[in-house]
């Protein structure tokens, strides 16, 4: 499956998103139905786990801080009360799925920005690449 984060294009991935060495999403498409399952671990800034998703589900979440919003084809995360977007994964056509926006800490602390133009950790942003990552992961950070 071909993942976009940000406007960078990672084709050919097997839908680990590494974040920082750390396997932080995996995406997976269920078919026949074309339904996006997606698991994805939270941490906060001394990497404690705020909230767990496993298959789309929310199925750990710290003092009820998060909601979870799915279709079969998009899933998003967000911190109630600040309203703060963690997550937006979407799947379009041809096996492409679109993370269009994000805001968390990565488990070493650091904050991942995500946008429609770049991702960025820290200082380091990443902005209009195409890379084959050959049946491997997608690697950020």
């Amino acid at each position: 499956m071909d993942i976009e984060v940000g406007s960078n294009l990672y084709r050919n991935s097997n839908g680990i998103i590494d974040i920082e060495g750390v396997p932080q999403f995996e995406v997976a498409i269920k078919e026949p139905a074309r339904a996006l399952l997606v698991n994805f671990a939270l941490f906060d800034d001394v990497g404690r786990m705020m909230a767990k998703v496993v298959d789309s589900n929310l199925t750990f979440n710290e003092r009820r801080a998060y909601q979870l919003a799915k279709s079969p084809t998009s899933v998003s995360l967000k911190h109630e009360e600040s309203g703060t977007v963690v997550f937006t994964l979407e799947l379009k056509e041809g096996n492409r799925v679109v993370f269009s926006r994000g805001s968390f800490h990565t488990i070493k602390g650091h904050r991942l920005d995500v946008s429609q133009t770049e991702w960025r950790i820290d200082k380091k942003r990443f902005s209009g690449k195409d890379t084959d990552t050959k049946g491997g992961a997608v690697f950020i950070g």
